[in-house]
């Protein structure tokens, strides 16, 4: 997060404020989530598995996240450019 932070400063305090959420939530599934992240959605990846996908800085960022809601855990995989979440070679890596 740091460094997606430093290389895009106007995304810095999102992903701070981010941070800080999810370390105090206890979700127990995406509905959950939404109360919080509206716009956040659950996309399937090529390994067939979900991550959750949330819009920052207007939707000129995404970061894109394994949540185990079971075990209270988030993993962080991507921040993504929107050119770049646009071009979904992501998916094929997940």
């Amino acid at each position: 997060m740091r460094e997606a932070a430093d290389r895009y400063p106007k995304a810095a305090k999102f992903l701070a404020a981010w941070v800080v959420t999810v370390r105090a939530a206890r979700w127990r599934n995406l509905a959950e989530l939404r109360q919080a992240y509206a716009s956040a959605d659950q996309v399937l990846v090529t390994s067939r598995r979900p991550v959750i996908v949330f819009n920052v800085c207007g939707n000129s960022y995404r970061l894109i996240v394994a949540i185990h809601f079971d075990h209270q855990t988030a993993y962080t995989l991507r921040f993504l450019t929107h050119a770049e979440y646009s071009k979904d070679r992501w998916k094929d890596e997940l």
